[in-house]
């Protein structure tokens, strides 16, 4: 798996160049999950698949970009699901996007998940990855190489919110849930962007982050393989859960390969919090 660390961060180095110098304009295209692209969402995925290739130990590869697999070495050990500029809408208004990388075993269940890493896009080039030891280590770019920065943990209990969804088409429910977080003190850190939103809390120490079910996305906006996954374990090897709101998200299987599902992220209190509300109200 240190070969696909190293694949990383080589595409970070150079996605990171082209989100500096490159085009914000959007393709003449759309994704998969129906969402246009930009032409740095093209780019990077190109960038991303040349990295990949390179490593014997992966099998195949599948894009958030991309409707099927793409195979890479009928004898490798891992599957790797990515997506290759996360929020990428935030780049023309000069806020923070990444990358994000799920490595499985076997198949893309939940379960299956040994590995993950992130990139984060902005003022910093930063790296976040989990592997075969089952630590969450913080990497930086000093310019040469990406030095090891701390082990990354979360407390019992965090002070940030980062509730995404559009609020109308909130639940009662779940409005309520996050409206009682703020009573209790809770400050409000949401940008739009995944990968920014959860690394804050990661970084912070706690919190949480949520992408509910809504009246009119009822299975959720995130994508299992891709986004939720990677981040679940993420999560969950720094301390804290990760769960639709009744279950754990690493129990979640697959249909198809661009499934979504409702999610949260964050410290235990936070998601005792959330599973006791979604307990309560069943969708």
């Amino acid at each position: 798996m240190k070969e696909i660390l190293e694949a990383i961060q080589k595409i970070g180095v150079r996605i990171d160049s082209q989100i500096k110098r490159g085009e914000t304009d959007k393709a003449q295209s759309f994704n998969t999950s129906g969402d246009q692209q930009v032409k740095l969402d093209i780019l990077s995925d190109q960038i991303v698949e040349e990295e990949l290739k390179k490593v014997s130990s992966i099998k195949e590869i599948i894009s958030e970009e991309k409707s099927q697999p793409v195979e890479v070495n009928g004898k490798g050990e891992f599957l790797v699901a990515y997506d290759p500029l996360d929020g990428s809408s935030l780049v023309d208004v000069n806020l923070s996007v990444g990358s994000i990388f799920g490595i499985y075993r076997g198949d893309y269940k939940g379960e299956n998940i040994v590995g993950a890493g992130y990139i984060v896009y902005g003022p910093r080039l930063e790296l976040v990855w989990s592997g075969e030891d089952g630590k969450v280590i913080l990497y930086r770019w000093d310019g040469e190489k990406f030095n090891r920065v701390e082990e990354v943990k979360l407390k019992e209990k965090g002070k940030i919110l980062g509730p995404g969804g559009t609020q109308a088409k909130w639940y009662p429910f779940h409005k309520e849930l996050i409206d009682s977080l703020f009573q209790e003190g809770y400050r409000l850190r949401y940008s739009g962007g995944m990968v920014p939103d959860i690394h804050q809390i990661l970084l912070k120490g706690g919190g949480l982050f949520a992408y509910p079910a809504t009246t009119d996305k009822p299975k959720g906006k995130l994508r299992r393989l891709f986004e939720v996954f990677p981040f679940a374990l993420i999560v969950e090897r720094a301390g804290g859960k990760a769960s639709n709101g009744t279950r754990p998200l690493l129990e979640l299987g697959y249909s198809s390969y661009h499934d979504t599902t409702p999610c949260f992220f964050g410290s235990s209190y936070e998601i005792s919090r959330v599973e006791e509300t979604y307990s309560a109200n069943p969708l």
